[in-house]
């Protein structure tokens, strides 16, 4: 079936040359797409109308019916907890921006399938744990990421809205954090995974005597291997109609205690760790009911956590030349 789906399809991938978009690519080339157009950010500012314009038509301009073409939205503005706490109204501008007028412009154009990528932080501060699909709206997100999570949500609310009145086929997926090879390593801007292993692999080697992390770590986190959601992605694309959100997670819940001495323990590091309370925790707890996925277009995660984990860290190792 996924191979049929695809015939006769070009794709869209904003973001495809980052993270997640890169897997993504890799997969959809997989299942025999040969027709991928990635904009990258040199030539199109996604939070500009005209540019989103232009890129449309770039795309349709050779005359391919709008009904054949996908857009898989992954392009975000995005951070850790201390990037969010700088940077809110860019974070809550940029995303609001780039989904309403993607999704919009698509509408227009008569495009055949949108899917749009969320984020766990639209969450309520207090979900209940597991996270489920049903309680989005029950209050209001974590302080600190917050405009991150909203600007990504009202892409939720659009896909509703536009199904409702237009009949138009977006979906909406609301991957839990993610990590694995080739993740943002740069420790101004990089999420918990990518920051502990950068920070336990250099202290080892510059014979540092103690690595510090942020918060208490009592915190739980749920995390889903790179290529697992960009599987999830495009199943979801492939089988799934309907604008009801779909949580993409792993089911499995780890306290940021236990995840870091794991990143400890994996990446050899042999002197001690120091909690800098003084830093936030940011959401006390995050697991997702990821029940609804394999209901509706049954996917599930397939890496187990430890596995994934040294696969990040080999690859770190690997590529330390190339990041910065």
């Amino acid at each position: 079936m996924t191979e049929t789906y695809w015939q006769g399809k070009r794709v869209i991938v904003t973001g495809g040359a980052g993270f997640l978009g890169s897997f993504v690519t890799e997969k959809l080339t997989q299942r025999g797409v040969r027709d991928i157009f990635i904009p990258r950010i040199e030539n199109y500012n996604l939070t500009d109308r005209d540019d989103i314009r232009r890129m449309y038509n770039d795309t349709l301009g050779d005359g391919l019916d709008p009904r054949n073409l996908v857009v898989i939205h992954l392009a975000a503005n995005v951070g850790g907890i201390g990037a969010n706490r700088e940077h809110p109204a860019e974070f809550f501008y940029d995303n609001l921006m780039m989904g309403v007028q993607l999704m919009h412009q698509a509408w227009e154009r008569g495009v055949g399938k949108f899917t749009a990528i969320g984020t766990v932080c639209a969450y309520p501060k207090f979900t209940p744990v597991p996270f489920k699909e049903d309680d989005l709206w029950i209050g209001y997100p974590e302080e600190t990421n917050a405009p991150y999570g909203l600007a990504k949500k009202m892409m939720l609310v659009q896909s509703e809205a536009y199904r409702q009145q237009y009949g138009f086929n977006s979906i909406f997926v609301l991957p839990v954090n993610l990590y694995g090879p080739r993740d943002n390593f740069n420790l101004k801007s990089s999420h918990v995974i990518p920051a502990l292993i950068r920070k336990a692999v250099e202290a080892q080697e510059n014979g540092a005597k103690e690595i510090v992390a942020w918060g208490d770590g009592s915190p739980t986190r749920e995390f889903l291997y790179v290529e697992d959601a960009a599987e999830g992605i495009l199943a979801a694309t492939e089988k799934y109609n309907s604008s009801d959100p779909v949580n993409l997670g792993s089911g499995y819940e780890i306290s940021i205690k236990d995840l870091t001495e794991m990143v400890i323990r994996l990446t050899g590091f042999n002197g001690k760790l120091v909690w800098d309370t003084e830093k936030p925790n940011g959401q006390p707890r995050r697991g997702l009911d990821v029940t609804r996925a394999y209901e509706r277009f049954g996917w599930k995660a397939q890496m187990k956590f430890e596995e994934g984990m040294k696969r990040t860290i080999e690859w770190f190792k690997a590529n330390r030349d190339k990041i910065k």
